[in-house]
């Protein structure tokens, strides 16, 4: 039995090596790519770093410089904005759009398509598009309210209108989410709609007595992926207001996003040290929102396979 122990020991030797060697170029590219900057941006945010010095420490100053910054709560409320307010109108829009991208009516097909081709454009591409739909005096939409006697609204112009106009805007490019819920939404058993149907219940109760309940892993998967989207809200905000006059934010910084602010004071101002500390404390928050999420997460009902 020794002896018999003895000569599997090299091979299980040569085993792990040759394992080891396959996955050495992807443990390589995570420790290079992933681990050490982060670990550098910890570092980072406890200096005065510009990238052309030395990287200084400061301690906590970075920290402290962040509570009076007065741009920084801008871009702060403006974040908590778009999630406590965009995300849910969003989620319910691309849910009731699924409801109804799941019934049986002609040309359905048609319609999931043009639900999400734009989810496959370019979202700068897109926002393009919107930006001349929002303009205040060729614009699309004032040119509607113009037929219907109603006065033009300045939908980029106006710091009240800006996050509106935003969210307006967002419900174009939920068609990854209106495609997981549809997802969703055939997974449903059937026999559960056909037993209400013979109790007699109606399409609203059956969608939440049973479709919400049995959608309800689906839809807390997606809200935990979208709080983490809406926390690094850019694209979208960054286009439309970086093609109007003066820095990206517009009007009174009414569209200054956090990880817009974050990208203005890492690579516009070379503040790296201070755009660090803004970085952690997103991490952090996305953090204590995740957990807040799953420790509320007792709506959620998981059907047995039994």
């Amino acid at each position: 039995m020794a002896t018999s122990i003895k000569r599997r020991e090299p091979f299980r030797w040569r085993s792990l090596a040759i394992g080891l060697a396959f996955i050495s170029p992807a443990v390589v590219g995570m420790i290079l790519f992933a681990i050490w900057p982060i670990v550098q941006s910890l570092y980072y945010s406890f200096t005065d770093f510009n990238v052309l010095q030395s990287p200084y420490w400061v301690g906590w100053e970075n920290y402290r410089e962040l509570l009076d910054d007065r741009v920084y709560g801008i871009a702060l409320r403006n974040t908590f904005y778009m999630v406590l307010l965009g995300l849910p109108i969003h989620l319910l829009f691309d849910f009731l759009m699924a409801l109804l991208l799941n019934t049986k009516i002609r040309g359905l097909s048609l319609y999931r398509t043009i639900f999400y081709l734009p989810s496959i454009t370019p979202v700068v591409a897109s926002t393009v598009v919107w930006l001349w739909l929002f303009n205040g005096q060729y614009g699309a939409l004032n040119a509607l309210l113009h037929l219907f006697g109603q006065a033009p609204i300045g939908w980029l112009t106006n710091p009240a209108w800006t996050k509106p106009s935003l969210i307006f805007m967002g419900a174009w490019f939920g068609g990854n989410t209106i495609l997981i819920f549809l997802a969703g939404l055939r997974d449903v058993p059937a026999s559960l709609l056909e037993s209400a149907d013979l109790d007699g219940a109606n399409a609203l109760q059956k969608t939440w007595h049973i479709t919400l309940p049995m959608m309800s892993p689906v839809i807390f998967y997606t809200l935990i992926v979208s709080v983490i989207g809406y926390f690094q809200y850019f694209t979208e905000a960054w286009v439309l207001s970086s093609t109007r006059e003066g820095a990206a934010g517009g009007p009174l910084n009414s569209m200054l996003f956090y990880a817009m602010y974050l990208y203005q004071n890492a690579f516009q101002q070379f503040k790296m040290g201070y755009a660090s500390a803004q970085a952690w404390i997103l991490f952090a928050m996305v953090l204590i929102a995740t957990a807040i999420l799953f420790r509320t997460s007792g709506w959620v009902y998981y059907r047995s396979e039994d």
